[in-house]
């Protein structure tokens, strides 16, 4: 059953989130930055709530916890810092309004380089989303509600990534056709992950702890490295509000379905 849940559930999170980002892009580019900051509530509210309380619970060293933490944040800082040059091409940030669009339409910005960065982005994110499904094999493993809460913030955070990346493909040529279908195909990298992820932990539950513990630094890093300061770049009261409003809806919805979670499994 729990190998039924994690392909499920990695199903629903390459597939929402590709199909929010599509949806977002056709109806209103406004509505990705609340998404944004929706993204940075939940996977805090997942991190501190959740992965880190769980695997505290389960007896394990807090030293030993808190330095498999450090370790990946600091590994993904390294790897962001290995791929940086998908983003210097030009801003392609989805959570500035209207801003990547405008620069797609008058032909500046980012020239067509043949599909060349739109392959290197499909390679990336497809790396992404299988690490993606890990966290969520993991998490499942772990136990059940983890991996529900888990899966949620993974889709929270997978909308505004898929829309970046459907702009990098724009930019570099591909139709909205063709960059919608790959990013679908993209997503379901995240299944071949948890499944892979499944029979490799569960035959080696030793390794559970560091892979959750990588799991919190993955979505503590994207939260403050990536997401915050694309929020910052509206500071009006107006804004603001609303950035704060949306980042304490996606703590609450993680506390509510902890919340809802709990209490159906003690019955």
């Amino acid at each position: 059953m729990t190998l039924l849940f994690i392909i499920v559930a990695a199903i629903l999170g390459g597939l929402a989130s590709a199909a929010v980002a599509a949806f977002a892009l056709y109806a209103r580019l406004s509505s990705v930055e609340r998404w944004v900051a929706f993204a940075v509530g939940a996977m805090l509210a997942v991190v501190f709530l959740d992965i880190l309380p769980h695997a505290l619970a389960d007896g394990v060293d807090p030293a030993s916890l808190m330095g498999w933490v450090l370790g990946g944040v600091l590994f993904f800082f390294f790897l962001e810092k290995l791929v940086i040059w998908r983003h210097s091409h030009g801003d392609l940030q989805p959570a500035v309004e209207g801003e990547a669009s405008h620069a797609h339409q008058h032909g500046h910005h980012h020239q067509h380089d043949g599909g060349r960065s739109g392959l290197m982005v499909l390679v990336g994110d497809s790396l992404h989303n299988a690490t993606d499904g890990v966290v969520i094999a993991a998490a499942f493993l772990a136990d059940f509600n983890l991996g529900v809460v888990t899966s949620l913030a993974i889709i929270a955070h997978e909308v505004p990534q898929e829309v970046s990346d459907f702009f990098v493909l724009l930019h570099s040529g591909y139709s909205r056709k063709k960059a919608f279908v790959y990013n679908m195909i993209s997503s379901m990298a995240m299944v071949v992950g948890g499944v892979v992820a499944y029979f490799s932990l569960a035959s080696a539950q030793a390794y559970v702890t560091p892979v959750l513990a990588f799991a919190a630094a993955s979505m503590l890093y994207v939260a403050v490295a990536d997401l915050i300061p694309t929020l910052h770049r509206k500071f009006s009261i107006k804004d603001t509000l609303q950035q704060m409003l949306m980042i304490g809806l996606g703590v609450t919805t993680v506390v509510l379905m902890n919340s809802l979670l709990h209490a159906g499994h003690s019955h």
